[in-house]
Formats: structure tokens, C-alpha cells, sequence
């Protein structure tokens, strides 16, 4: 009886976080249906500076060494539930935030409704002046995809950002 008790408290607690993480991601992700059409911009490769009163945020895709044939993946990033732009391939782009916490999505772009559905997310909170740097990567095989979004240090985001092409993306009409 015990046992049955404590698989119940179990089952509503596991229950209980659910709709707590489904209303996280939906504030930190945009609106669905909205997807980007995404160009690489090779001229780019600088860290600017935040602009008075605001803090800079990087969100840098990193695929590595990946051979892909036809494209890889474009991810769109949102902030506090507006689309911010979208990374394709190894890319990066900037945008200005207020100080403040503030919450990050990457969802991957893809008809394919299984893999749209894939998303990571992250929070921080900005203070002026400051810019900060996130990474996208994405690891597995054909049967199992692990997705990240996370900070890195400015160190490597300073790398990244002079390796890769700036991407420039406009949400599609």
C-alpha cells in the first residue's frame, strides 16, 4: 500500500513540472510558424559593441567539421518569445538586449514535424555594456540528436565569431 502511495506522489509531482517547462519554453520561443530564409554574409567577421544603455548577445551555430550535402540545419533563436533571427550552417548573429534577465530559445527550422519540434533554452541576465556569447551544437546519429544552447566564454565566442560568416536572415513571406 505504501509502495502504490508513494508511485502516486511520484505521478503527480512528474505531472505537477510539466506544464511549468511546456509555459517556460513558450515564453522564451516565438510565435510557430514563423521561419527564416537565411544568407551567410563572409565581409563579417568582428565583435561590435553594445550600444548605450543595451548589452550584446552572440548566438554562434557551430557545426564542427560536418560535410553536409544540400545545407544543415537552420535554427531560429528567440528572446523572451520574439524571433531574433536564425543561424544556418556555422554562422552568427548579434542583437542588442536591455539589462535585465532575459530568455533564450533555439529551435531547430525544419518541415519535418519531428525535428521542428527540437529546441534548447537558456537564461541570463544582462547588465549594460556587457556582451554575451551562446553556442548552438547539435551531436548524434540518424536515431538519436542531442541539441545545446549554451554560453561560452568570450575568449571563444571571440574565435567563432572571426571564423564564421555573419548570417543575415528575414523571416519568410
Amino acid at each position: 500500500m505504501r509502495t502504490a502511495l508513494v508511485l502516486i506522489l511520484f505521478s503527480i509531482a512528474a505531472f505537477a513540472q510539466e506544464p511549468a517547462a511546456v509555459s517556460t519554453a513558450e515564453a522564451a520561443c516565438g510565435p510557430k510558424g514563423v521561419n527564416f530564409d537565411v544568407k551567410d554574409d563572409n565581409s563579417q567577421h568582428t565583435v561590435g559593441h553594445a550600444e548605450t544603455g543595451k548589452a550584446l548577445v552572440y548566438v554562434i551555430q557551430d557545426i564542427g567539421g560536418a560535410k553536409c550535402i544540400g545545407g544543415c540545419s537552420t535554427t531560429k533563436i528567440a528572446l523572451d518569445g520574439s524571433w531574433m533571427g536564425a543561424n544556418r550552417n556555422s554562422s552568427y548573429f548579434s542583437f542588442a538586449v536591455d539589462p535585465g534577465e532575459h530568455h533564450l530559445c533555439a529551435n531547430w527550422q525544419s518541415h519535418i514535424e519531428r525535428l521542428s519540434r527540437i529546441l534548447a533554452l537558456a537564461h541570463f541576465t544582462a547588465e549594460t555594456g556587457q556582451t554575451y556569447y551562446f553556442r548552438t551544437r547539435a551531436f548524434g546519429n540518424g536515431n538519436e540528436i542531442l541539441f545545446d544552447l549554451a554560453s561560452v566564454d568570450s575568449d571563444q565566442g571571440k574565435f567563432l565569431v572571426a571564423d564564421y560568416p555573419m548570417s543575415v536572415s528575414h523571416p519568410k513571406k
